[in-house]
């Protein structure tokens, strides 16, 4: 089944955008191998880094609410503390309790490179953000800035998707124009400057030029189609909660458009 939406759907990001990432850099890998190829290889790598608190009072988990189970463990190990206290004689006289501990977490964040089949040069890199990499004070947007420095200090392309409405936009010399989604191509040969696509919820997700190397033609990438095809085989259309809010939070307008969208939808059923 299709997706309602005319674009991005707006309830991947707060429900499935783990199993999305993946799925769509997979999708974007498959798109384009037919029309690089036998000169170029598309490769799915991945960036490893250890992702710590992020602040002193802001835990890696943005989750405010603590499932039960959660709770009920920690009144249970509380329980074993007193317990053991009192088997072994020990007078307990001072609070017990229980208090998480700041332990990093193994990252692994999958982006795209497009080499020379010869050479294995790597040529142009596509990322697609992910939310830790827009999260503020964050290892992950830490590495993620890190690299993205050193690509445009290179000679490689630079292709960044930014489908997250949520999370601060990545850094720029000049504000980008007002939109939810934004793609940036970063041609090594034209920087500082780079090509921007920006759109909206109501908008499809464009089509762009992917840059190969000097005197090779550039390769367009339809990102509607890559989404469609996503979307369709992962079967969001049942696996997603419709019923649940949008999140990050969206304006009473774009609400009332999303209704409107989803009533029509079933309609058509």
């Amino acid at each position: 089944m299709p997706s309602p939406f005319p674009g991005m759907d707006p309830f991947i990001e707060g429900q499935l955008w783990d199993d999305f990432h993946h799925a769509f850099i997979e999708g974007i890998r498959e798109a384009l191998m037919p029309k690089v190829r036998p000169k170029y290889l598309v490769m799915v790598e991945r960036r490893v880094y250890l992702e710590r608190t992020v602040s002193d009072h802001q835990p890696l988990s943005t989750t405010p609410i603590r499932p039960d189970v959660t709770i009920a463990k920690e009144r249970e190990s509380v329980g074993v503390a007193v317990a053991v206290a009192e088997k072994v004689g020990v007078e307990v006289t001072a609070k017990t309790f229980v208090v998480p501990l700041p332990i990093p977490e193994r990252v692994e964040e999958p982006f795209i490179t497009i080499r020379d089949r010869e050479s294995r040069e790597v040529v142009t890199v596509i990322e697609v953000l992910s939310p830790a990499n827009k999260r503020a004070n964050s290892d992950g947007r830490r590495e993620y800035l890190q690299k993205r420095e050193a690509i445009l200090m290179s000679g490689v392309h630079l292709v960044e998707l930014d489908l997250l409405r949520g999370g601060e936009r990545m850094p720029t010399r000049e504000p980008l124009p007002a939109a939810d989604y934004y793609a940036l191509i970063a041609h090594a040969q034209r920087r500082p400057h780079a090509l921007g696509f920006a759109w909206t919820l109501r908008d499809s997700l464009p089509t762009i030029p992917i840059p190969l190397k000097e005197g090779d033609p550039e390769v367009a990438l339809d990102l509607q189609g890559v989404f469609a095809t996503v979307y369709d085989r992962a079967g969001y259309d049942y696996m997603l909660d419709y019923g649940r809010e949008v999140e990050p939070p969206l304006s009473e307008e774009e609400k009332a458009w999303v209704k409107q969208v989803l009533e029509k939808a079933r309609q058509q059923k």
